[in-house]
């Protein structure tokens, strides 16, 4: 296969993975660089290729996944950035949906969050359209240039524009966007019906102007990044990892940036489905835990589940979570993500209670048993003292002091809770695995999923400490660590194809839709797929085409997705969609009711598949394999800590079988397995784990 590199940038390390011509790969985990990510990028670079003996001119392919888009908006480091809308919709930004869900309902202190714009920095246009896009107010010459001089005077760095039903007809937005353009050339420019065409004006208003905030800072660093590489010698294309889990370019991600918002923890979970598929599994839970955050996910037939609904800044990233964060209109893995990594901090609370993160150590200054100056405990700490890491050199330089970490636990938790230093760094470590529990039981028995049926895959450079103790919590009996499981959303990328979705929003009555003028719609959707996956309109050869059309029940505010055939559409067709439309319906929700369909959102991904690592595989030979040595570990079994045997990963072959508690160290990660559970190595040296009968 072609040399690809796949780079995935963490709040704490950055992972890379090399796959030569012969499928081998190499990888290398490194410090991230905060202050400029580029800097980590190029230092894991380096070391892969020097590891592949590889020189940066033999690679072909360049695909990274990074959580620029989204720091960009949690840290307000964003651009200067002008919102324009209809006259009179001024304040929706801040009116927002005016909805409470969940926690916040019973919080007196609840705050909605604030759109990363001034009041001042909002400007309104007398124009109007119909929600038929026929036009109420039209638009002048006169006051666009009126509106643009004003827009001028404030120096922005970005506009964001969003008129009233601009997704039926985008003339007027094509008209101001255009004079913006022209009157400031070197401002970034986006309007809401070029971002996400759809109804619901405020979701359209909200990705305009993340896109806005976000661009001028995404395209200089896509920039910087491109040079930064042509100076190690790689000069192939860089794409990049979008939240639906496919590919862009570089090009596009700078002009739709929204379209990253979730470009790491896709690519996490685009490698549990690779590594599903080897397996000859389809139907895989997700478990991604690194340094910063924890990320699960459900994978069926294959595919992870879409959500168009993302909150940028929410408690979770799931996409039920109504009025938490910025709303934003993008194709997104489904995934729970919360602030429960190796970095992530413990403390206790003012009521006494012990709290594990969101708030994180970092890369800067990292855990305490770093010794770089971090003095507050992680979780990291915690399995540290409790064996479950290995004391010296983990990655990149990073050496553990398990002095070091007991001192910051002894203070900030065992004082002044009146633990011990295992019992508070057991306790550390109970509840880290408690909030991963209630992340993984959100996608999927508040779901309707059974977590039972699926094989849960863990990996990141933390995730096989805590794997074995989420599957106990719900019953889970088939486990599995892939191969390089320290680096394996930098695999994602590199298994991950490219691919683009294009919608269509178009509100008519099922009964009333036209065949031929759907057939028509989706056939300018495809062209602009192609186009954008850099192909010529009517070159479709290779590329695979999934057709949606998005139907509800007239009244109802949200739609489900039924796929159509790719081909000239019937009325047969559409009959057979809204007939699924009701099994989906009623599957989902439990109410079966025959109600007229309405057809409203058209939707085209086009995917073009790349060549797959394929891992070496060899014949199992069953043995029982020597250990490195031995250290003691704490398992709640036991109540203490227990002398239990090292193995090192590299060493191990396949057909290897473990059926004891053990430590097994991996080049970036650490697999803990637990009394009463057994592991063989596949013949990928996947490590498969089994509950002892």
């Amino acid at each position: 296969m072609k040399v690809t590199i796949g780079v995935d940038v963490g709040g704490t390390f950055t992972d890379v993975v090399l796959v030569d011509e012969a499928g081998a790969i190499h990888a290398s985990k490194v410090v991230t660089t905060p202050a400029d990510p580029r800097d980590g990028v190029r230092h894991g670079v380096e070391v892969a290729l020097a590891t592949a003996g590889i020189d940066g001119a033999a690679v072909e392919r360049f695909v990274h996944g990074t959580t620029l888009a989204t720091n960009v908006l949690l840290e307000r480091v964003g651009a200067r950035t002008a919102f324009v809308t209809t006259q009179g919709f001024g304040d929706m930004l801040r009116l927002g949906r005016a909805t409470r869900v969940g926690e916040a309902r019973y919080d007196l202190l609840f705050a909605p969050s604030l759109p990363p714009v001034e009041d001042d920095m909002t400007f309104e246009v007398a124009e109007r359209l119909t929600a038929s896009g026929s036009v109420h107010t039209e638009l002048t010459a006169g006051h666009i240039d009126e509106v643009v001089a004003r827009i001028v005077e404030t120096k922005p760095e970005a506009v964001a524009i969003c008129f009233l039903h601009a997704y039926v007809n985008q003339a007027h937005e094509r008209a101001f966007a255009a004079a913006c353009r022209a009157a400031m050339p070197s401002v970034f420019v986006v309007s809401s019906a070029e971002t996400w065409p759809e109804m619901r004006e405020y979701e359209r208003a909200t990705t305009a102007l993340a896109c806005a905030y976000v661009g001028p800072v995404m395209a200089s660093y896509l920039e910087g990044l491109q040079v930064m590489l042509r100076e190690i010698g790689v000069t192939s294309p860089v794409q990049i990892m979008d939240s639906s889990g496919g590919v862009l370019s570089a090009a596009l991600a700078a002009r739709k940036p929204v379209a990253t918002i979730e470009s790491g923890g896709a690519a996490g979970v685009m490698a549990a489905g690779f590594v599903g598929r080897l397996l000859g599994e389809r139907d895989v839970l997700s478990f991604d835990m690194g340094g910063t955050t924890a990320k699960t996910a459900v994978v069926r037939g294959g595919e992870p589940t879409l959500t168009f609904d993302f909150k940028v800044g929410g408690h979770t990233s799931g996409g039920d979570r109504r009025n938490e964060g910025l709303p934003v209109k993008t194709p997104v893995v489904d995934l729970a993500e919360i602030g429960a990594g190796g970095g992530s901090l413990a403390w206790v609370d003012s009521g006494g209670a012990l709290q594990v993160g969101p708030r994180s150590a970092g890369a800067v200054p990292g855990p305490a048993c770093y010794g770089r100056g971090g003095t507050h405990p992680t979780v990291t700490d915690a399995n540290l003292v409790l064996g479950y890491l290995r004391a010296g050199e983990l990655s990149d330089g990073v050496v553990l002091s398990p002095g070091l970490a007991a001192a910051a636990i002894d203070e900030h938790v065992g004082a002044p809770l009146g633990f011990t230093t295992v019992e508070a760094a057991r306790a550390v470590h109970d509840i880290v695995n408690n909030n991963m529990v209630a992340a993984l039981r959100m996608v999927t028995i508040q779901r309707g999923i059974d977590p039972r049926d699926f094989v849960l895959i863990g990996f990141g450079g933390a995730g096989p400490i805590h794997l074995v103790r989420l599957a106990e919590a719900f019953g889970i009996a088939r486990v599995v660590v892939p191969w390089a499981a320290g680096v394996a959303s930098a695999l994602g990328l590199v298994a991950a194809d490219p691919s683009v979705i294009e919608i269509h929003a178009h509100l008519v009555a099922a009964a009333d839709a036209d065949p031929d003028a759907i057939t028509t719609i989706f056939d300018d959707l495809a062209g602009r797929a192609l186009e954008s996956l850099g192909r010529d309109a009517g070159d479709a050869e290779g590329v695979q085409m999934q057709r949606v059309i998005e139907a509800r029940y007239p009244g109802q505010v949200h739609q489900l997705a039924v796929e159509i055939p790719d081909r000239k559409l019937t009325r047969s067709d559409l009959d057979d969609a809204v007939a699924r439309f009701h099994e989906l319906y009623r599957a989902t929700y439990g109410i079966d009711t025959q109600a007229p369909v309405q057809f409203v959102t058209y939707r085209m991904r086009a995917v073009q598949p790349v060549e797959k690592p394929e891992p070496l595989r060899d014949q199992p030979a069953t043995y029982t394999p020597e250990p490195i040595g031995m250290r003691d570990v704490f398992f709640a079994e036991k109540g203490a800590h227990t002398s239990v045997p090292v193995y090192r990963w590299e060493d191990l072959r396949p057909g290897a079988s473990i059926a004891h508690a053990a430590i097994i160290e991996g080049a970036a990660t650490s697999i803990v397995v637990p009394p009463a559970w057994t592991v063989t190595l596949d013949t990928m040296r996947n490590v498969v784990f089994a509950a002892a009968s």
